[in-house]
């Protein structure tokens, strides 16, 4: 699979405009297949129905464990470090992951999951919510992991939408000094009406008494002792479902992105192989949770597909100090590091003497995840963590693309910071003008589109379709829209500028604005609310909430905690405002729309120019917003 050189890079991604279906097939003829599929792609952007490698069987843990075992059953596919260092690591060899998945899916039957059913995962980072993903696909059925750092509120929408019958959580977890009682969520979201659960399998992570409901609620650990670890692979249909993830969107609902086995299988396979050149002994740490779509397809799937040695964290960058990513690799020797830029900032803004301690010989590829790296962090990452020998992969992809989808490969491709780099084999990215024009020069900005459908390309929005096409296929006819602008240079290499929609990318995390004002809006003292990005040191971007209370609040700064308070009950800490202004009202035209373009710049602090305000409602507004911008 491995692409060696640019000459071959440029070779093979001729071929692969030329003759995606040829392209596509041969790559899948790669994986492990029960029955051959028929015909490589169907497909029409307008309803939209994508459906690759027609009439084949196959299963996804075919691929990522059984066909390991002939050669590799000893070799370590998962490394499991705690969140407290002096804790002793977790390995698991092919042979241990594929007993304790089968093991995990036979719990899951006894439980009466069946194929097709939904089961949620709300766990934090230990190698239980690995084998759950895994157990989960063996039996076919769909996984839906949920950030155990969502709140009990987002937690019951996302059980809700996709009518789950089973969670499968743990006591509690450990996030760096803060201890989170995981079990107490996942009762309160359940005692909002989530009436399709029927189980709630509970690992024990840290040894608490918990609450258990009687007829419902199990730990796992009894219920691994009623089974066996002969659990045959489920024969799975190439479109059948194998996740829903949660994704925020521009409006208040979280959207259930669905993926299907085939096509999922075969492109987070081929990208991670394409662009990390793993070899045989190599340690891989993508540090991301998997309850995002990079933890799926780059800690868990992608590695394990490939026969790789993949790492899984539990803890934080900065517990106990600032050097415990550094100290995680020098230990295990990890050879390829997958992170965020929001970390590398929050790492370089506490000195590099925190980075003088280790070596970090071990290290080949530097890789980056979940939004844009700026320049300084690049170089940064570069010169003291790379050691100036370390290409770095400054991947672009989203939750709805599966996998990655513009980047540098390896070590061969053309290293410029900021700039993602060139599409893969198979991607046919264009950039298009107001008109929904192609712009075919380089030195150009637009809209980032795709052309052509890929293996992992969305299916559905679960359970609304409509809304699926709405989002990304209608704005532009017979195109993938992501909702990002982006440039080309001269050579070809794209750089992302950021959202053109009304999406808030923080530390890598998307948020509608509609979903925060929502939140926000729950709180009884608050009228109206509108929120804005803005450009945030650490985390890329920041929430600016602008919020229309009944009356002035005497104690801005305790209204302010309240509300905080609000929107971690409603989604979580992570959604939590950067600032809040109090407004006696928002910027309106006359036909009621806000004005979103003018608090940008108020959040920004670049007032000088805030253009035309002769249609809104009440222009004095405006002023009274600037003096009060914090």
């Amino acid at each position: 699979m491995k692409i060696q050189n640019i000459e071959e890079y440029h070779s093979i991604y001729k071929q692969s405009v030329e003759n995606p279906e040829q392209f596509w097939a041969e790559v899948a003829r790669q994986f492990e297949w029960i029955s051959p599929f028929s015909e490589t792609l169907k497909w029409d952007f307008e309803k939209p129905d994508v459906q690759w490698f027609i009439n084949g069987k196959t299963n996804i843990t075919l691929n990522c464990l059984d066909r390991h075992l002939a050669n590799h059953a000893d070799k370590t596919a998962l490394i499991w470090e705690s969140n407290d260092p002096k804790e002793k690591e977790i390995r698991f060899t092919y042979a241990r992951l594929h007993e304790e998945v089968c093991r995990m899916a036979n719990v899951l039957k006894n439980n009466g999951v069946k194929k097709g059913d939904r089961v949620c995962i709300y766990m934090p980072m230990i190698p239980e919510l690995t084998i759950s993903v895994l157990a989960c696909a063996r039996i076919g059925a769909v996984h839906s992991v949920v950030f155990a750092g969502f709140s009990a509120h987002a937690l019951a929408d996302r059980i809700q939408d996709a009518q789950a019958n089973v969670v499968i959580t743990s006591d509690g977890l450990n996030r760096g000094t803060k201890e989170v009682a995981v079990k107490r969520v996942v009762d309160e979201a359940l005692d909002s009406g989530c009436d399709s659960i029927q189980k709630v399998i509970v690992a024990n992570r840290l040894g608490w008494t918990v609450d258990m409901t009687h007829g419902r609620d199990v730990f796992l650990h009894d219920e691994l002792l009623k089974v066996n670890a002969d659990c045959p692979a489920e024969p799975m249909d190439s479109e059948d479902m194998l996740f829903i993830l949660y994704t925020s969107g521009s409006t208040g609902k979280p959207k259930g992105v669905v993926h299907t086995i085939g096509g999922y299988m075969v492109y987070a396979g081929y990208t991670f192989d394409t662009v990390f050149q793993c070899g045989e002994k190599d340690i891989f740490w993508c540090t991301a949770d998997v309850g995002w779509i990079t933890g799926h397809s780059y800690l868990i799937y992608g590695p394990l597909l490939n026969g790789a040695t993949t790492l899984m964290f539990e803890g934080i960058p900065t517990y106990p100090d600032a050097g415990r990513f550094w100290q995680v690799i020098d230990k295990y020797g990890v050879t390829h590091f997958y992170t965020a830029p929001t970390a590398i900032r929050a790492l370089m803004a506490s000195g590099v003497d925190h980075v003088l301690g280790y070596n970090l010989h071990s290290l080949k590829l530097l890789g980056t995840v979940g939004e844009p790296i700026n320049e300084e962090a690049w170089k940064w990452y570069h010169l003291h963590i790379g050691k100036g020998r370390c290409p770095i992969v400054d991947t672009w992809w989203q939750t709805e693309t599966g996998g990655i989808m513009i980047s540098a490969i390896g070590h061969f491709s053309p290293q410029k910071p900021a700039h993602a780099g060139l599409p893969l084999p198979g991607i046919q990215p264009v950039l298009l003008n107001n008109d929904g024009k192609e712009i075919k020069e380089n030195e150009q900005e637009g809209y980032l589109a795709i052309r052509f459908p890929w293996p992992s390309i969305i299916r559905t929005t679960y359970g609304d379709h409509e809304r699926c096409r709405l989002t990304y296929f209608s704005t532009y006819n017979n195109y993938y829209f992501t909702g990002d602008g982006a440039r080309r240079d001269a050579d070809g290499l794209y750089r992302i500028i950021g959202r053109v929609d009304d999406v808030i990318n923080v530390s890598g995390h998307r948020f509608g604005t509609a979903e925060v004002e929502n939140a926000i809006n729950q709180n009884k003292k608050v009228v109206e609310s509108a929120v804005v990005g803005f450009p945030h040191y650490i985390k890329g971007q920041g929430i600016y909430a602008f919020v229309v209370c009944e009356k002035i609040p005497e104690s801005p700064d305790f209204t302010r905690e309240e509300i905080l308070e609000t929107v971690t009950q409603e989604i979580g800490r992570i959604a939590k405002p950067d600032k809040i202004q109090f407004v006696t009202a928002l910027p309106k035209t006359r036909s009621g729309k806000i004005m979103r373009r003018i608090l940008r710049k108020v959040a920004e602090g670049d007032t000088s120019n805030l253009g035309d305000t002769s249609t809104l409602l009440d222009p004095l507004v405006v002023d009274e917003i600037v003096q009060g911008a914090i």
